[in-house]
């Protein structure tokens, strides 16, 4: 790219920049820039001043705009790429959690009996003792944490600790007693307390299962608590290098913690909040919708849950699991209820987002979201799909037609292929479907769930483009995709699917400076090797918020 000085000052006002800031604060040196943008896609030099991307090019075009005053960066040939878009994981709860809660991502249930017993120690008796990020299938005992484990663990305490998957939790007598639940307790609507072969209660509870324990556990976080696990979860996204993170499932109590961490200068990444269904009144009557805020924290769309979870085995399916066949998994929400939950958001200007992981699920979102369409057609709507996980050629075809955006599990060949096989092949070849929304032009996402799976964007190209976990199974290779494709996915599609492409994902003038170093360039690289790759650097608005 040639860029005169002439040039250059107009970029500037065509990009709405201040005449001061015609000369650039910092200037990004000898790097090897992937830009995302397909205009300019490699660069060897960036320019940037008040947060943003003032130009691109080579170093002599980049150098002949610094003055005495500017600061020069030599990035040594190391790859830079537009930060990396998160666009479906739980922020501000796991940051919570990560204060407040014991990591059971343990190697087996002795170690977790054991970190149990020692908080329960440390809490008085009858008060709650709770975990998060537990995972069966990753047991050296190779089963599954029970109601008898607890108990052992901490007799004198309620314990619940919840599946990284955060649709399933696991308790102890204690904890039934507290919630009044008992084995001939009926399951809930869209939920289910699991028993033995003896008939009695295993301590497993699913998806709507849960409300009868949460609404016990008393909420004990305070405004200064909320900040802080904001300000921890955006840390370790920075030294990921996730710039932007889409919460799935936010409440005002979290925007809140959002704008608090942003005035104390806490706020490391930035957030697109999407605001669980149960507030969207209260959000309403404010004047609130889809896209108020600034470029650190902006309310997203109003989330609907519809069915259970992949990792956890409860999705609803339109054919059973292998091995199960009576079990469809789990409906949390129906149609008429979604249509009046989706309608009274997308009538008030909301972006409208359903977590639909089975393939009768994505069907009925599609249906809800067509019905909108044909009766208060909105320009632009960008309904999403979060996870969108179990897919037929049909469903492309609709999701395409009506421009709506996939949240496809990132990680989930790679990390949980352990758990795959109750789905067959034939269907794993029809998940995380890449290879199908790329090919029929439909922007997904990268997503991690967060608990659900690490938020590792090496670990998400990998797995994308490899389709193989950790012992060399393969799961579903026909949804492989590029490096080059899978690195669109986790940047300019992040973006699109917030309302931002004309903000980030992709270095380009007038964009968030927001980039990532990496140690190793993952086009260079071994496909099965790029989990590897370190962080070097991450840059968000023109300021280092993680060096390595």
């Amino acid at each position: 790219m040639h860029l005169s000085r002439r040039d250059f000052v107009g970029l500037l006002g065509a990009t709405a920049l201040s005449a001061s800031s015609t000369e650039p604060e910092l200037i990004l040196l000898n790097g090897v820039i992937h830009t995302m943008d397909p205009a300019n896609p490699q660069a060897e030099a960036v320019a940037i001043a008040n947060s943003r991307f003032l130009a691109v090019g080579t170093n002599a075009e980049i150098s002949a705009f610094a003055t005495s005053r500017t600061k020069r960066i030599d990035l040594g040939k190391f790859p830079a790429f537009p930060g990396f878009i998160d666009a479906h994981m739980h922020v501000a709860q796991s940051g919570l959690e990560h204060l407040q809660s014991i990591d059971t991502d343990l190697p087996s249930i002795a170690a977790i009996k054991d970190a149990i017993h020692k908080r329960a120690a440390q809490t008085p008796a009858g008060n709650w003792v709770l975990g998060f990020k537990y995972d069966d299938t990753k047991m050296a005992e190779g089963r599954p944490i029970n109601r008898q484990d607890l108990d052992e663990a901490a007799p004198n305490n309620p314990v619940y600790i919840q599946h990284r998957g955060g649709h399933t939790a696991f308790v102890n007598s204690a904890a039934l007693n507290k919630a009044d639940i008992n084995d001939q307790t009926p399951n809930p609507a869209g939920g289910a307390y699991e028993h033995g072969g003896d008939g009695k209660l295993t301590g497993r509870v699913m998806d709507n299962g849960n409300a009868a324990f949460r609404s016990k556990i008393p909420s004990t976080a305070t405004r200064s608590d909320r900040r802080d696990g904001v300000k921890l979860i955006t840390q370790m996204l920075v030294r990921a290098g996730v710039t932007s993170a889409h919460d799935a499932l936010g409440n005002p109590d979290d925007l809140l913690a959002y704008q608090d961490a942003f005035e104390a200068g806490d706020l490391h990444a930035r957030i697109y909040c999407l605001i669980g269904a149960p507030h969207i009144d209260k959000m309403i009557r404010a004047g609130i919708r889809t896209g108020l805020g600034n470029e650190w924290v902006r309310v997203g769309a109003m989330k609907l849950m519809l069915d259970g979870s992949i990792s956890e085995r409860t999705a609803r399916l339109s054919q059973p699991y292998v091995g199960r066949p009576n079990d469809y998994g789990i409906l949390i929400m129906g149609e008429e209820e979604m249509y009046t939950w989706a309608r009274k958001a997308h009538l008030a200007g909301w972006q409208v987002a359903s977590h639909a992981n089975g393939d009768g699920t994505i069907d009925q979102a599609l249906r809800v979201y067509e019905r909108l369409q044909r009766e208060t057609p909105r320009n632009d709507p960008r309904f999403r799909l979060e996870h969108c996980t179990v897919i037929n050629d049909d469903l492309v075809r609709r999701i395409k037609a009506i421009g709506a955006i996939p949240t496809p599990f990132s990680s989930y060949a790679y990390y949980h292929g352990e758990k795959l096989s109750v789905y067959g092949e034939e269907r794993v070849n029809h998940m995380f479907a890449l290879r199908s929304f790329l090919d029929a032009g439909i922007r997904a996402t990268q997503a991690s769930d967060y608990t659900a799976s690490p938020f590792d964007p090496m670990m998400a190209l990998q797995s994308e483009v490899t389709r193989t976990d950790k012992n060399g199974n393969v799961w579903g290779p026909k949804q492989r995709i590029t490096i080059q494709e899978a690195l669109q996915v986790g940047t300019v599609n992040g973006a699109y699917a917030s309302f931002e492409e004309n903000l980030k994902g992709s270095i380009t003038p007038g964009k968030l400076a927001d980039l990532v170093v990496l140690g190793r360039d993952p086009l260079r690289e071994d496909p099965f090797k790029l989990i590897g790759i370190p962080v070097q650097r991450t840059m968000v608005g023109g300021k280092w918020m993680f060096e390595a």
